[in-house]
């Protein structure tokens, strides 16, 4: 019980935080249909966090902006909105020229948007600038900073690691309390149920939930590193190896290079290892067929969705999911030896 009220308020204080943020807000034009760079696929950001140096993107921003302006007089003078809604959503418009170049930015660039993006995305932006400086490539920033915040994260990530490898070790005994109990029913039956699993997770040194906290830590990580990411058109402008970075897949492909068909595969690939080597063990086989299930669905979507995410997302998932692959290998050895 108690388990699941720190569980429930953590949950709670995660949600919390992203509800008080900014968020990526996509670029649209006067019809409301979202502006794509059509070379590489790319929506664009309406609130990036600086200055794009490529002309076209500049340009795209430019035009689409015009465009705002020339609607709003529109409406002004069919007196669609007054003179202070026309003032207001005017002065919101994007001039993307007078954002600060990306090599200046800092922390507290553009002011406050939020709890979320002032603590987690502008901070992580500004380390992957200053990575991408250093390393001459931000393809490598993006492989830099996944590795050193899975590090941070180690302590947390090895112990649920390790607690989905003491379920393994519980499987027989979970398996024989589950077919004990399977054509019972009753209120009684279920709490002598629950006492005798709670028995084996106590024997085994197994805490239940925490090898969730993993997984409700990894959701905000993602989004925040996507967000960064998204917002740093400084990014998008580079290449990590024959990848052009603000390039998603099925662009790649249609311009006719195939290789970019390479990024969704290894997705699938390390997607695949990292679900199967992070799995706990069922504790029953109705369970373990609803999981099985879960984790292909989950798999799919990822794969099919990835033909459609920019390269350095897909380098980003690629990463992270390869750093849970050797980290779950290592402590598989560990506990071998």
């Amino acid at each position: 019980m108690k388990n699941n009220k720190k569980m429930k308020i953590l949950i709670l204080l995660i949600v919390f935080v992203t509800l008080l943020t900014g968020c990526t807000k996509q670029l649209k034009d006067v019809d409301g249909k979202i502006v794509r760079n059509e070379k590489t696929g790319q929506t664009l950001p309406s609130n990036i966090l600086c200055k794009p140096t490529d002309k076209e993107i500049i340009k795209l921003y430019e035009d689409t902006k015009a465009k705002q302006i020339k609607s709003l007089d529109k409406k002004l003078k069919n007196e669609k909105i007054t003179k202070s809604e026309y003032n207001k959503k005017k002065k919101s418009l994007l001039d993307v020229n007078k954002l600060i170049s990306c090599k200046k930015f800092t922390v507290t660039s553009g002011g406050y948007e939020g709890i979320w993006t002032t603590i987690f995305v502008k901070p992580l932006a500004w380390v992957l600038i200053q990575l991408g400086e250093l390393l001459k490539n931000y393809g490598l920033a993006i492989i830099a900073a996944t590795i050193i915040i899975r590090m941070i994260l180690f302590p947390i990530t090895r112990k649920a690691a390790k607690q989905s490898e003491l379920l393994k070790d519980a499987q027989g005994e979970l398996s024989k309390i589950e077919k004990k109990y399977k054509d019972k029913k009753d209120q009684e039956s279920m709490t002598m149920k629950s006492q005798e699993m709670m028995m084996v997770y106590k024997k085994h040194g197994i805490n239940p939930m925490s090898g969730c906290i993993f997984g409700v830590i990894q959701i905000p990580l993602f989004l925040a590193f996507y967000e960064a990411l998204y917002r740093l058109p400084v990014l998008f402008e580079d290449k990590f190896i024959i990848y052009n970075l603000s390039t998603t897949p099925i662009s790649g492909m249609k311009a006719g290079n195939y290789l970019y068909l390479l990024l969704p595969i290894i997705v699938g690939v390390v997607t695949y290892f990292s679900f199967r080597l992070n799995s706990g063990a069922s504790m029953g086989q109705d369970q373990a067929k609803q999981m099985k299930l879960m984790t292909t669905i989950m798999m799919v979507m990822i794969v099919f969705t990835s033909f459609s995410m920019s390269s350095a997302i897909i380098l980003y998932w690629i990463t992270n999911s390869s750093f849970t692959i050797a980290q779950n290998l290592l402590i598989k050895r560990r506990k071998k030896q």
